[in-house]
């Protein structure tokens, strides 16, 4: 495990990573810096818990409507397979929850 200090808002946090992964989490933090600093310039938004969540919520908003560069699911975003998913698991559960009885 590599110890890193990475700076976000100006404050410093030491954390752990596996070795080989340290450049991906300086990008994560240098990213979650961008975002956090824009939503604090931006001045309608006080205190770093709030800026924080503000920034989580749009990079999760921003993740879950990411689509497939290719492939059968290319044309749904994550939160679109998701919730197919969920669909199919209720399908399903409905399907053999009468099979239970067999067992």
């Amino acid at each position: 495990m590599i110890q890193l200090d990475i700076v976000i808002m100006g404050q410093t946090y030491r954390l752990v990573c596996k070795e080989g992964e340290e450049r991906a989490l300086q990008q994560a933090a240098a990213f979650l810096d961008k975002k956090m600093c824009a939503i604090r310039d931006a001045g309608k938004i006080k205190g770093n818990d709030r800026i924080a969540v503000m920034a989580a919520l749009g990079m999760a908003a921003e993740f879950l409507s990411v689509k497939a560069p290719q492939g059968p699911l290319s044309d749904l975003s994550i939160l679109e397979v998701q919730q197919k998913i969920q669909a199919m698991h209720k399908v399903l559960d409905s399907a053999l929850t009468p099979q239970e009885a067999l067992f």
